[in-house]
């Protein structure tokens, strides 16, 4: 059993969550969580080998210029994919939220389906609404999903969405088929319609994951929900059973147990 967990939040211009995400790593028991700026990475200062878990936390990375998480995605592509494929390949794990999804998408690390990485096949683009959205959404958790962030988490989950760019598309509908086949779909918006759905989803998809279950991106927040009180009924005695945090207490504990 792994007495250590390493985990690499990225950093870089225009990501606003990365506080949040460290917090909430901590909070569920990793003992070595950094931030870490992409820069250090490009240079040689920092490697990914040295970690665990690498989170790609929300904001607007390189002020979304060439579209919403496209530069940074671009970055890990082109110039870290040795490292970052050395990394998946030693069974590491890989988490994005919101920004964060949209980087894996463009990166093609999502869904990556047969492993084909670096390849492109679905995209996260502007609201149905043509607006900003931020509310509180509930989410339905599929059971079936090979998502180990998500296990024993329960039926449903209420997070915090805030993008412009959440409409989760697909250019080929064999692809959808895929999805849902193959249980990659980790998350939807549920009920399926706005606003509710705050982009206008196909299938309502909020999350997905790579075909084995270590990579994950969702676009509602659930750094934003580890303690109760940030609930925004709570001072009502309506909370939640469960939280955003039990997805950072798996990956935890998933790289514990089989590290």
């Amino acid at each position: 059993m792994k007495d250590k967990v390493n985990v690499c939040i990225i950093t870089g211009y225009g990501i606003n969550s990365d506080y949040e995400s460290e917090y909430a790593f901590k909070l569920a028991g990793a003992e070595n969580v950094q931030r870490i700026h992409v820069n250090l990475l490009l240079k040689g200062n920092e490697k990914l080998q040295n970690y665990d878990i690498i989170m790609f936390p929300g904001g607007f990375s390189f002020g979304d210029n060439l579209g919403s998480g496209r530069v940074l995605a671009n970055k890990f592509r082109f110039g870290l994919r040795e490292q970052l494929t050395e990394f998946i390949d030693s069974g590491g794990l890989i988490f994005g939220v919101c920004n964060g999804f949209q980087i894996l998408v463009k990166m093609g690390l999502l869904p990556a389906l047969n492993n084909n990485y670096y390849v492109q096949t679905v995209s996260l683009i502007g609201n149905k609404s043509g607006k900003f959205e931020m509310r509180w959404v509930k989410l339905k958790i599929i059971e079936s999903s090979k998502c180990i962030w998500t296990k024993n988490i329960g039926d449903v989950l209420e997070l915090p969405v805030r993008h412009g760019e959440g409409q989760f598309v697909i250019k080929d509908e064999l692809i959808l088929k895929e999805l849902w086949n193959r249980n990659l779909v980790v998350m939807t918006y549920e009920p399926n319609k706005y606003p509710n759905n705050p982009n206008g989803s196909i299938n309502g998809i909020a999350g997905i994951c790579n075909e084995s279950g270590r990579i994950f991106g969702l676009m509602p927040h659930p750094e934003c929900h580890v303690h109760l009180y940030q609930y925004p009924l709570w001072t009502r005695g309506s909370t939640p059973k469960v939280n955003g945090l039990k997805i950072f207490e798996n990956a935890v504990n998933f790289v514990r147990e089989n590290f």
